[in-house]
């Protein structure tokens, strides 16, 4: 059956799933989600208590830079190796799982998880592997990530592959053979997490993949569509710097063994879940930026002046429209160099805070981001969303885009953690 999967860069994997434990205290939302909202997590760890969780077995980005994180850090190893010592996992075999995800507003998101291949993925802008970064990868934040996962004998995914498989031919027609296979976990999640229901898939059923997933790797068809450009099978919708870790892991482990034992490295492959872009329920938010510690009045007379022709309103151009404690605004850059306007601003803010000093944060939700720019001191500014359509021709023809442009959907539709892998 395995063989099947030979050469695609997704296949099945020893999905490990939590037992004697109650699902929706274990199943928490994807650690890089509520960054400036503490007490999101705070009710997270209300709510978990002393039972078994994956809170336990991941560290919540906003203590990356904390004054614990090295004891953090040990704490979650350990945690992860006292639940393998207890037998808090059973094992799935060689195992896809169908995904049906009821989001808070009742679409249901289908996915589908399994296994990446590391040596079929590059995060490097303008790579030309089958598996690429969306978004470009931030150096800075690997490390910490690294020093998460490198002594983790377990990885928890929280990373989203998209498919380009506009005639939905390899998750959607999953849903019709249900019946067929063994339901495995069927809950509501947390704080406003929708439901979550999933199915091993039978023998059959892992078959019709794979003849799907060839498919979707034909070169002819690829570029007929896209052009004589090379195939990109799958593109990284979330989770690109946990991804780009878990890469740098990999190539570590690498210098390290004998090239001959490469294949047999845990390391070398990632859990994650794989989402058809073209799913009805995948919406593209925008994902807003919010500085925290500047004064927000020379922040836009900066942007005036960094881009000639600029004005305050709107206009032809990219607009930026700002909030903060004082009103709202915008300011109209015209004659853009770049096609979205995030690749305006982005570059303008990092240039911005490192030579003045304030913080960037990455808000979901324009109601949060207004909320935390009415507060003294602080400055949003409020992007449009990306249209999902853009997404594959972009990276393909244009490499990566700016570091969180979109987002796939609201911060609580964010994958929860649920199941896990051994990469040890």
């Amino acid at each position: 059956m395995l063989q099947q999967f030979d050469g695609l860069a997704f296949r099945p994997a020893d999905i490990l799933l939590p037992r004697d434990c109650e699902y929706r205290k274990w199943s928490v939302v994807a650690c890089d989600q509520y960054t400036s909202q503490p007490d999101y997590w705070q009710r997270v760890e209300n709510e978990v208590g002393a039972a078994p969780s994956a809170l336990r077995l991941i560290l919540p980005e906003s203590c990356l830079d904390g004054p614990n994180v090295e004891t953090d850090i040990m704490d979650v190893n350990n945690t992860m190796t006292r639940y393998l010592r207890e037998e808090r996992f059973k094992t799935l075999p060689n195992a896809l799982i169908y995904v049906e995800r009821r989001l808070d507003n009742l679409k249901v998101r289908r996915g589908l998880v399994g296994m990446v291949d590391l040596e079929q993925y590059d995060y490097e802008s303008g790579s030309t592997t089958l598996v690429r970064a969306t978004e470009g990868t931030v150096m800075s934040r690997i490390p910490p990530r690294v020093a998460v996962r490198k002594n983790a004998p377990l990885e928890l995914p929280h990373i989203m592959l998209l498919a380009d498989d506009p005639q939905k031919t390899v998750i959607e027609p999953l849903a019709a053979r249900k019946d067929q296979m063994e339901q495995v976990y069927d809950f509501d999640l947390m704080e406003q997490g929708g439901h979550i229901a999933g199915w091993k898939l039978d023998e059959e059923s892992m078959a019709l993949v794979a003849n799907a997933l060839t498919g979707l790797a034909d070169p002819a068809a690829f570029r007929a569509k896209y052009g004589d450009v090379p195939l990109m099978a799958f593109a990284v919708g979330d989770g690109n710097h946990s991804l780009a870790t878990a890469k740098e892991c990999y190539e570590r482990q690498k210098r390290l063994t004998p090239k001959d034992q490469w294949d047999s490295l845990p390391a070398r492959f990632a859990l994650c879940e794989l989402v058809n872009l073209h799913d009805p329920a995948l919406e593209f938010e925008a994902i807003h930026r919010v500085l925290f510690g500047v004064e927000p009045e020379a922040v836009v007379d900066a942007l005036l002046e960094t881009f000639p022709g600029a004005f305050r309103g709107e206009g032809d151009g990219h607009v930026l429209r700002y909030v903060n404690a004082g009103g709202q605004g915008a300011v109209t850059v015209p004659h853009p160099a770049t096609r979205m306007e995030v690749a305006t601003l982005q570059p303008f803010l990092d240039a911005y805070t490192k030579a003045n000093g304030g913080r960037i944060d990455y808000i979901h939700g324009a109601d949060v981001a207004r909320a935390l720019a009415a507060r003294p001191g602080n400055l949003a500014f409020l992007l449009p969303a990306m249209g999902k359509e853009q997404l594959f021709s972009t990276v393909i023809h244009d490499g990566t885009l700016p570091r969180k442009t979109f987002s796939m959907g609201e911060a609580h539709d964010k994958r929860f953690y649920l199941e896990a892998r051994k990469i040890r």
